[in-house]
């Protein structure tokens, strides 16, 4: 639970963080418009903000923004997709202008020249702007908060998931080329590359149908951060993470407008404040560490032991369920699951292992991956010249992480494997989740010092909310989670969100009632026993 919490609050930060960002991304699109007019007239009224953590100046406009576009949600989600999906509809149909006139008036020197041309950083520079710019992904994890608005989450969720980061994939390789191909790296403009790089070839059109067309996609994305984070919100509070009183939904409207109100409240003050930079780094260290702890979740739960067949027990062969899970059906027609157990072939482990609890190893063998994984990213951060230049203490470190980090999985390989038949799933368990937490590593020690300094206060406050609050309130330990959106074996019953049943989920798994109601994700009785 205490890691689900500290995924969870990174989220919050994320898509906090998120919102505050892309209102002030707009602000900028929409003052490059009138020429900074926009800017220089605030500037003019309240002078030059010179504190190194906020912005150069108090940005009203994103702020009002924030405000504008949280009223707008809190018609209903119907509502708000229609204008989403305008608005996504606009910004496709731009991004696809852009495209073709950036590659049609393509100078291939910019790719060549002797000032850069494709890799002016070098490798270290591309992870270093990934790291940065790795909030230009984080929006999927939005398409999984609205499971009680899906009519068949199991499907639809997964499937939307992976086509939408193919497609947003495309379209920033080709956007990017397209911009770099017009104007040389080093005469972009941060705060609105795409218009200002039209203007510098000269078409002048093209600066302000791009300028609508990036309004329109900030738009959606603004959009998503505010969908999601009440209802990110909603989940902690009802599993009692968070307090309670954001874990009520308005009766009227089927919304946590509690939620809605305060998340869009204190993403327009982080707008109003603080500059674009500094809020793309803050958010995509807390969103780097949430998605390594879910890496290393997948793999942990993989090899976990479950005790779903002894709620099946009652109503489904023990044949069915061996099919479907990694168990072991003895003559007494007792189950005995395998998951988390060593194979047969790597009997010769058990001297070391075998007197282990199931999928202890496993989660061990992950912590320490992990830990050798942060060394190794850190060696090559901070000894790059030394490893280039053959320094031997640099490459015995290397070589003896790489082999401990090796021996891990190796040892995470040779255990049983949760077999369950899911519509979706991770595939290549362990290699994939471990190349993320790899990955997402690298990608942070390339942020700089006063992000992880933020990051920190950050946590330090929500550590203060867990153990003050939210260790004491948990619904751990009372049954399933009343906020179960990821329940792949089962479809949501067709009701508002939010809404009630009588249902109890089939087994040991029963609902439970709060003072408030029980909000908990619909399980349909028949889908139950899939």
């Amino acid at each position: 639970e205490f890691w689900a919490f500290v995924i969870g609050w990174n989220i919050l930060l994320e898509h906090m963080i998120g919102a505050a960002s892309v209102a002030r991304a707009w602000s900028g699109y929409v003052d490059s418009l009138f020429d900074g007019v926009i800017s220089n007239t605030t500037i003019s009224f309240t002078g030059e903000l010179h504190e190194q953590l906020l912005g150069r100046y108090p940005d009203f406009l994103a702020f009002l923004v924030c405000i504008v576009y949280a009223l707008l949600l809190g018609i209903g989600v119907k509502g708000s997709a229609i204008v989403n999906s305008f608005l996504t509809i606009i910004n496709l149909a731009v991004m696809g202008l852009v495209i073709t006139v950036g590659l049609y008036y393509a100078d291939e020197q910019n790719w060549t020249s002797l000032k850069g041309g494709f890799l002016p950083y070098g490798v270290g520079g591309v992870l270093a702007g990934a790291a940065t710019c790795f909030y230009a992904f984080v929006g999927f994890d939005s398409i999984a908060t609205s499971g009680e608005e899906a009519k068949n989450p199991s499907f639809s969720i997964p499937m939307a998931t992976v086509l939408s980061m193919g497609i947003v994939t495309l379209g920033y390789i080709l956007v990017s080329a397209a911009l770099t191909l017009l104007v040389p790296y080093y005469d972009i403009n941060p705060n609105a590359a795409l218009p200002e790089a039209f203007s510098h070839v000269g078409m002048h059109w093209v600066k302000y149908v791009v300028s609508l067309g990036a309004i329109c996609g900030m738009t959606t994305t603004l959009f998503g951060s505010l969908f999601s984070l009440p209802r990110c919100m909603y989940a902690m509070a009802v599993d009692g993470l968070l307090f309670g009183f954001l874990g009520n939904v308005n009766a009227k409207t089927q919304l946590p407008l509690t939620n809605l109100m305060i998340s869009g409240l204190c993403s327009a003050l982080i707008a109003l404040f603080f500059d674009l930079e500094k809020l793309v780094e803050f958010m995509s260290i807390g969103t780097l560490l949430a998605y390594t702890i879910v890496s290393a979740s997948v793999i942990i739960l993989r090899y976990r032991p479950t005790f779903e067949p002894l709620a099946k027990t009652a109503s489904t062969p023990a044949s069915e369920i061996s099919a479907s899970t990694s168990e072991l059906t003895t003559p007494g027609s007792e189950i005995v699951s395998l998951v988390g157990t060593l194979r047969v072939q790597y009997s010769w482990l058990g001297p070391i292992f075998g007197n282990c609890e199931p999928g202890s190893v496993v989660t061990a063998a992950v912590f320490v991956f992990t830990i050798f994984s942060g060394a190794l990213c850190i060696l090559f951060q901070v000894s790059t010249n030394d490893l280039k230049n053959g320094i031997w203490w640099t490459i015995i470190l290397a070589v003896f992480f790489v082999f401990i980090m090796a021996s891990c999985l190796l040892v995470i390989v040779a255990h049983h494997q949760n077999s369950a038949g899911l519509r979706f799933k991770v595939p290549m368990v362990p290699f994939i989740p471990a190349l993320s937490i790899l990955c997402n590593i690298e990608f942070m020690v390339h942020l700089n010092i006063l992000t992880w300094l933020r990051f920190f206060v950050w946590m330090i406050l929500g550590m203060l909310v867990y153990f003050l609050y939210g260790i004491h309130h948990s619904k751990e330990g009372e049954g399933n989670s009343s906020y179960s959106i990821l329940m792949t074996s089962s479809e949501a019953v067709k009701e508002k969100w939010g809404s009630t049943t009588k249902t109890n989920f089939k087994g040991a798994f029963t609902r439970r009632k709060s003072s408030s109601g029980d909000r908990s994700a619909i399980i349909d009785e028949e889908e139950s026993t899939e």
